[in-house]
């Protein structure tokens, strides 16, 4: 059988993008963004108008212990291991159309036209909807079989605990561990999403090959000076904790800006007492570190570790750094970036080669199969947010690149 697919396929993109105004009437705010936070009464109504999509598309549909939605789709061969495709319906606060929703929709079209063209398949397909990607991930993380089983771990969500949360969504924290997927089952995952950043607009650029998601670890740094009177403290005198936090910031900043792709992010800060005329005796702050590379992020953590025992020593405070959150960096498969390749070139679609600086339900998928992840540009970068914007053009695109993608991986894995 010939891996080539000689010439590309199409999906119906006036109705994926009705499919998408669709559902961003559920949850619609009157600013004109969406909330679905996971969970609520419009995640799940969204949650149920997909399965009907799904069912009407020809699929099996269940809903596993994690709360997740597969839709099974099967093949001539359907014995063989499974390519799946998804992505997640909550939302932020004050979201925008598409983040998480446009891959779902997607791969629902790619069912939707593997049906109405009678596309032969050689492999069954797969839509996944996750659960709650946008606070615990607990949908992915049960899928690859590694669930915190400590119930407060999670805490309460909108007052109720996760045994209540799953449960109104169809799932079952006491039958979660059956969520785990054996990897046999799976051949591919492929994740299509909006960018949620400028690089492609910037390059003008049609398509992303995800080259990974980064890794992500996260801090919660305390500085301990001395609070004393602002006027009569003579400079050489004072521990300010602010000072000292100002010093970290600053470090961190550099680290940074260091060669290399590695990105890093004071986002919260609290300062105590917080009052004009007293020196600050307390800070306590956030940071974020993301790079693809778990080498380079130890060495930049060993990095500020050292500085920040020398900002502690010349102020004269005392500098914790404690771990909060530890994900560890997840690669492209190579060859589903050769294919999603391939039917860029099918597609006369430009393309380059990035990673996901932010973090996917592909991450935890990429510890079951060989995951890969397609981006489409986001209009100013912007997302999780009321403004985030995809034209009809670059979402109608990147449904094509993942559906040819899809058939390539089908014949290929099949003659393996």
């Amino acid at each position: 059988m010939n891996n080539s697919l000689g010439s590309a396929y199409f999906i119906n993109g006036d109705r994926l993008l009705s499919t998408i105004m669709t559902l961003a009437t559920i949850g619609q705010l009157p600013n004109g963004g969406v909330q679905r936070l996971a969970y609520s009464g419009e995640d799940r109504q969204a949650r149920q108008l997909i399965q009907q999509w799904m069912v009407e598309a020809g699929m099996g549909v269940r809903v596993d212990g994690g709360g997740n939605i597969i839709g099974y789709y099967p093949s001539r061969h359907s014995h063989r291991p499974a390519i799946a495709m998804g992505s997640h319906l909550d939302t932020v606060p004050n979201a925008g159309h598409y983040d998480g929703v446009y891959g779902v929709l997607a791969a629902l079209e790619v069912v939707r036209s593997c049906q109405e063209q009678s596309l032969p398949l050689n492999h069954p397909l797969e839509v996944m909807v996750f659960t709650d990607e946008e606070g615990t991930m607990i949908g992915s993380k049960a899928m690859a079989g590694r669930i915190n089983p400590n119930l407060d771990s999670y805490g309460l969500i909108e007052g109720k605990d996760i045994q209540t949360c799953l449960n109104s969504i169809g799932g079952n924290w006491q039958q979660i561990h059956q969520a785990k997927r054996d990897p046999h089952t799976l051949t591919a995952f492929l994740e299509l999403h909006v960018e949620q950043g400028p690089v492609l607009e910037q390059a003008g650029t049609s398509i992303g090959i995800v080259t990974g998601v980064v890794g992500q670890r996260r801090y919660r740094i305390t500085i301990e000076g001395g609070s004393s009177h602002a006027g009569t403290t003579p400079m050489p005198l004072r521990h300010d904790a602010l000072v000292a936090a100002a010093q970290v910031i600053l470090d961190i900043n550099r680290l940074g800006n260091l060669p290399g792709n590695q990105v890093a992010t004071v986002g919260k800060i609290e300062v105590k007492p917080n009052v004009p005329n007293t020196i600050p005796g307390f800070v306590e702050m956030s940071l974020d570190i993301r790079d693809l590379s778990e080498n380079n992020l130890d060495d930049l953590m060993a990095t500020l570790e050292s500085d920040i025992h020398g900002i502690a020593h010349h102020t004269q405070t005392k500098i914790n750094l404690q771990p909060v959150l530890n994900n560890q960096p997840a690669l492209a498969s190579g060859s589903i970036q050769l294919a999603i390749e391939e039917a860029c070139g099918l597609l006369n679609l430009s393309h380059t080669h990035l990673p996901s600086r932010a973090g996917h339900d592909a991450q935890e998928m990429a510890k079951l199969t060989e995951m890969g992840m397609i981006f489409v540009p986001s209009h100013h970068g912007v997302s999780h947010a009321e403004t985030e914007y995809t034209s009809p053009e670059h979402c109608v695109q990147g449904a094509n690149v993942l559906l040819n993608t899809v058939l390539l991986l089908d014949r290929q894995r099949f003659n393996l």
